[in-house]
């Protein structure tokens, strides 16, 4: 198994650092690799897009040209685990301020988000999170955090906070609003690396 996760902007050695030990917590072989170029997407089994700064990470993608590719590897089933502003991208409708900064989203998920729903950064928290498919609470760390306004045709709820969509699912593709990388619990990664 080779995972990729996009390394052009954002919190991607915690991402490859989760990644790697829910690898060996979860039994899987294989490497995590740091993607920045179209070559480097090339071999992997599945993606992780990092939290960061979702309009960055947009143009950047677009640039090196990831976007496409990442377009056309979900449309063969590849898994993607979109936390934070990758949660973003992979909405198909953004809200005002992805209008205003022009903000190019994959557009790969059935849903809709708000970019700064939990406030700014002076505003991040923690919370506890009751997660479809796991037996416990998951502690979920919100920073400058998206919401999931709505949902629909395929796009599944699987947590909410306080009313608000904080983690979707829609097949091979998991959007998060938090950072399941900071919590110290692997257990979304690990179900996320069952798929592959």
């Amino acid at each position: 198994m080779r995972v990729g996760v996009i390394g052009v902007q954002g919190d991607v050695s915690e991402h490859v650092a989760a990644v790697r030990a829910a690898m060996k917590k979860g039994g899987f072989g294989g490497d995590v690799v740091t993607i920045r170029r179209r070559e480097d997407l090339a071999g992997c089994n599945a993606l992780t897009i990092p939290g960061g700064e979702s309009t960055t990470i947009g143009k950047l993608l677009e640039r090196s040209g990831l976007h496409e590719d990442i377009v056309n590897r979900a449309a063969e089933g590849m898994p993607i685990l979109g936390t934070c502003a990758g949660c973003i991208l992979l909405a198909k409708e953004g809200d005002r301020q992805v209008a205003q900064t022009k903000t190019k989203l994959l557009g790969l998920m059935d849903m809709a988000v708000d970019r700064n729903a939990f406030g700014r950064q002076r505003e991040s928290f923690e919370a506890d999170l009751a997660v479809d498919g796991l037996d416990r609470p998951f502690h979920g760390v919100f920073i400058r955090a998206p919401a999931i306004t709505r949902t629909w045709s395929a796009c599944k709820i699987a947590s909410k906070l306080d009313g608000a969509i904080v983690f979707a699912r829609q097949g091979h593709l998991w959007g998060a609003c938090f950072h399941p990388e900071l919590s110290g619990d692997l257990r979304i990664h690990v179900a996320f690396l069952e798929q592959v």
